[in-house]
């Protein structure tokens, strides 16, 4: 069972990361959707960087926990058109 916590706490930090990376604002940085983009980004990054400190404490659960909610305020961003990602990639859904 921890190897699969372990395992899955890996990939999720990697889609995250990887989402992270794929991600383009679209909207204009001065307008109330610009601010939406910048605050799920920051929020996304946020939980990125919680992650990586319960791992370092050994906590694989609020790891797993933080990297999944930073993901998920990344994704829908993506599903309320405030940033572009590549048409060939899997990591958002549609």
């Amino acid at each position: 069972m921890a190897a699969d916590l372990e395992e899955k706490t890996d990939r999720y930090e990697r889609m995250l990361a990887d989402a992270l990376a794929a991600a383009e604002a679209v909207a204009p940085p001065e307008t109330p959707l610009g601010d939406a983009a910048a605050d799920c980004r920051e929020m996304a990054v946020s939980y990125l960087d919680d992650g990586r400190h319960f791992r370092e404490e050994g906590d694989l659960v609020n790891a797993l926990a933080a990297f999944s909610y930073g993901y998920g305020w990344l994704d829908a961003g993506v599903r309320m058109g405030l940033f572009a990602v590549p048409e060939d990639t899997d990591l958002f859904t549609s």
